[in-house]
């Protein structure tokens, strides 16, 4: 940096509270739940405020409102972003809304007309996927207080192929609640989406199971996001085997950061694993940080500058498999098998996995 601030907005998202989930689909990784100090907000913010002109503070980048002091924590929000109001998003912790009857009120208050509810399946599929028992009824309950609040639910679902039958019974379910209906009722329209999600954090877990195109159900099709982009893997390794082309990852009209409750910074361009890490905010000079962030200068990018891929596509990508990607997502992927295996070769094996 050269002394004047970055015209570039920039987003801060801090675990500064955890998640009471552990989903199996979780794009950023499994993390511990490790509070932050009730001043690392500040602290954090001191660090960034005297190299942007514009910066938006999130004090969550898992579960959003996770903390009791939810109505105090977004004014607090609100008064660390500097030139700019943080969004409210379509977002809502429903762990919280079937326990706090406030929380919804607040919600309203902040202006969310829509909550997106995450489903992988019916009770016993979903509650193993979240990784808590009861947490498929909570989301039933949850779109009710939602409803009787005047506010949308919107119902996505991950599929594969252990849950693409049982996402009809979703479906069904929906249908047997009138949701659509309902919402139109209060001026609005229940959405319903099924995707596979990307193929990186705990959901690159799954890709032994990752759903194959010819196996979507017909009753799932018409709710299936962007079908017609989701092309098979061996189409994607017959097309790129000789392409000379990189894929470097780069923000778009913002920079977003995620920090994690050790202090460690990653883009959010993918999971938060050590190979993508930027730096620590307490063992790094600010201002190289900063710097790494604004020239995009890290070991994760500068490799995909310098591996094409063809080479990713010959070395990490299966000839023979069907799974269903969209062209960013598979190409993720492929940059993500390549990067975790050159950190484990740089680091002997060791730390080369985040929970």
């Amino acid at each position: 940096m050269n002394g004047a601030k970055c015209e570039i907005p920039l987003a801060i998202c801090a675990d500064m509270y955890g998640c009471p989930n552990r989903c199996a689909h979780c794009w950023i990784g499994h993390m511990p739940n490790l509070p932050m100090a009730p001043d690392a907000d500040e602290r954090i913010m001191e660090k960034f405020r005297p190299y942007f002109d514009a910066i938006e503070f999130y004090s969550w980048l898992r579960e959003p409102d996770f903390c009791a002091d939810y109505r105090a924590r977004w004014e607090r929000d609100k008064r660390l972003s500097v030139n700019c109001v943080p969004e409210r998003f379509e977002l809502a912790s429903f762990w919280r809304l079937v326990r706090d009857p406030e929380y919804v009120k607040f919600l309203k208050e902040v202006g969310v007309p829509r909550v997106q509810l995450t489903f992988f399946g019916m009770e016993e599929t979903t509650d193993r996927y979240i990784g808590r028992k009861g947490a498929f009824r909570e989301l039933l309950r949850a779109t009710e207080i939602l409803l009787e609040n005047g506010i949308l639910p919107r119902w996505q679902a991950f599929i594969n192929e252990e849950n693409r039958s049982e996402l009809i019974s979703l479906l069904r379910l929906s249908e047997e609640l009138r949701l659509k209906e309902r919402c139109a009722e209060q001026g609005g329209e229940f959405r319903f989406f099924v995707h596979p999600g990307g193929c990186d954090g705990e959901n690159r877990r799954l890709y032994g199971i990752r759903i194959v195109r010819e196996h979507i159900p017909e009753e799932l099709k018409p709710y299936f996001l962007d079908l017609d982009d989701h092309r098979a893997e061996s189409e994607f390794v017959s097309e790129w085997k000789d392409d000379a082309s990189h894929f470097v990852p780069h923000r778009d009209e913002r920079i977003v950061i995620y920090v994690s409750n050790e202090n460690d910074l990653f883009f959010n361009f993918t999971h938060m694993r050590p190979e993508w890490r930027i730096g620590n905010l307490k063992t790094d000079p600010t201002n190289e940080l900063i710097r790494r962030i604004v020239e995009e200068d890290i070991p994760a990018l500068n490799e995909a500058k310098r591996i094409t891929l063809g080479e990713l596509v010959r070395a990490y990508g299966d000839p023979d498999s069907q799974r269903a990607f969209e062209e960013y997502d598979y190409k993720t992927y492929l940059l993500n098998a390549h990067l975790e295996k050159r950190y484990a070769e740089d680091h002997d094996g060791k730390d080369g996995d985040v929970r």
